[in-house]
């Protein structure tokens, strides 16, 4: 199953420079995973060391924020689209 995964540029830089990659799994969860394995800097940057998303890093899943979708368990499917946005502090 292919999930398109699209990420800023910032994020980019540590998947090789792509800004979109595909991506497999059932659940966004597993997709995450997918990603981390073959983006091994990535990964660190999409969910701690215990797998669980960010609070500071959002996931949207087809243009729907996925905390309101059940978060990483959210179910995915061929052809989804899941951008990530990390939030951006200063002042």
């Amino acid at each position: 199953m292919a999930i398109t995964v699209n990420l800023p540029s910032v994020l980019a830089a540590h998947a090789g420079g792509a800004r979109t990659i595909e991506a497999t799994g059932r659940t966004l969860g597993e997709a995450v995973a997918d990603v981390a394995t073959r983006y091994p800097a990535l990964g660190p940057r999409l969910r701690d060391a215990q797998g669980k998303p960010y609070p500071f890093v959002n996931f949207y899943l087809n243009d729907q924020d996925v905390r309101f979708r059940g978060g990483f368990a959210a179910p995915v499917q061929d052809g989804d689209e899941v951008t990530v946005i990390p939030a951006i502090a200063g002042g």
